[in-house]
């Protein structure tokens, strides 16, 4: 397994989220990305999105939580052989996650090489 940092790794997230398109980054709403070390146990995950997705917010969504991004670098890491890769697997968990946000499912973004 590859070791990048935590310093490093969270440079790497926000260079992801740097990068998106300013007018897809100026429509994300009431959401904070973080990073973690690992999944929830049991779990197998790159990253995860929790929240209510804009597609289904309505009038009871007034003064709700933020919805949240986690990153999770080790299993990144592990499937990373060197520093280009992690890069790599930063920025299409990112996206795929934001994709969540935005209300994409996982069989869409699975066709769109973001799986």
């Amino acid at each position: 397994m590859i070791d990048v940092s935590r310093e490093a790794f969270e440079e790497l997230v926000a260079e992801a989220l740097d990068s998106l398109p300013p007018e897809l980054a100026e429509l994300m709403d009431n959401v904070a990305v973080f990073v973690e070390d690992e999944p929830p146990p049991g779990e197998n995950l790159l990253g995860l999105y929790q929240g209510v997705p804009l597609t289904e917010r309505g009038g009871f969504y007034a003064m709700a939580l933020p919805d949240r991004i986690t990153i999770f670098r080790r299993p990144i890491l592990w499937i990373s052989a060197n520093e280009d890769e992690v890069r790599d697997q930063v920025r299409i968990t990112v996206v795929h996650e934001i994709a969540h946000h935005f209300g994409t499912d996982d069989d869409t973004l699975h066709d769109l090489g973001y799986g």
